[in-house]
């Protein structure tokens, strides 16, 4: 309108609708150093979406916005890239009894893997249905129900003793060994229906990121190599990852903000809103 009918700037944006602003605005180009950092992250954590990149920059110290990090986070061509869910029956589901305290629950499962020979490697998982934190990560060919229990021991000796521990039914979950250990400990083992695994939603959520951050980024070679560098992610998990249930804080940085009892509460002493329990999406 301006070169064609000789009109002004003002005058064409009123016409066409358009802000004089959106008209004269130039991009600035991304800061370099911005862009590198952003590419060195996504390679260390490649199964981080830009959401927790955002928060991990916003820790360094970048002064950026979330929808900033996601326009550079695409034009890298960095999107991790997801298998598409099988679409499943609806079934009831029973509610997940959502603890008032640290320690109060614990969920706990298996997972497997192996090393680069094809030897077939397990490693048991415990998570605080609370906090998030990955209480125990232990590794081993063959993880009997003795050798669990060493590890739950361990685990109480550092955090307490629960009140409750849910589990599917593995053959080392029902052993008579753990029974008899449960009982003289007073602690409730609480088992799922046969294939429910949502209900128990936070332990198999923690291994969906087991597998994807940790599993799949690394070959292992024996015992010891996976049982280092699992350590490794387990502390990284519970003291960097951030976390989206608990308003992305990382689960220890949750469980500092705790009262000294181990329960949730806010700047003025009222007790603050749990973790929301996983619950299924609605198709």
């Amino acid at each position: 309108m301006q070169s064609a009918c000789g009109l002004s700037e003002r005058r064409s944006c009123a016409l066409a609708g358009i802000s004089r602003s959106v008209v004269q605005y130039e991009r600035r180009p991304d800061p370099v150093d911005l862009v590198a950092r952003l590419k060195a992250l996504a390679a260390e954590r490649p199964r981080f979406g830009y959401r927790r990149l955002h928060i991990l920059l916003i820790r360094e110290g970048w002064a950026i916005n979330r929808k900033r990090v996601l326009r550079i986070y695409q034009e890298l061509g960095l999107q991790v890239r997801r298998k598409k869910r099988k679409q499943v029956a609806r079934a009831s589901r029973r509610p997940k009894v959502v603890p008032s305290r640290r320690s109060e629950s614990w969920s706990m499962d298996f997972m497997s893997d192996a090393f680069t020979d094809g030897r077939v490697f397990r490693v048991f998982n415990v998570v605080d249905d609370l906090t998030r934190e990955a209480v125990v990560m232990e590794v081993g060919v063959s993880l009997t129900a003795p050798r669990i229990i060493r590890a739950l021991d361990r685990a109480i000796e550092e955090r307490g003793r629960p009140q409750r521990l849910t589990m599917d039914n593995g053959p080392e979950f029902t052993s008579r060994a753990l029974d008899a250990w449960a009982y003289e400990r007073g602690i409730e083992l609480h088992f799922i229906r046969p294939g429910k695994p949502v209900e128990n939603a936070n332990v198999e959520s923690f291994n969906g990121s087991v597998r994807e951050e940790c599993l799949n980024q690394h070959c292992f070679r024996d015992v010891a190599e996976a049982e280092a560098i699992i350590e490794d992610w387990r502390v990284d998990y519970n003291e960097v990852r951030p976390h989206s249930s608990l308003g992305q804080q990382a689960p220890a940085e949750y469980a500092a903000s705790l009262g000294p009892e181990g329960y949730p509460s806010g700047p003025t002493g009222q007790a603050a809103a749990c973790p929301k329990p996983l619950t299924p999406k609605k198709r």
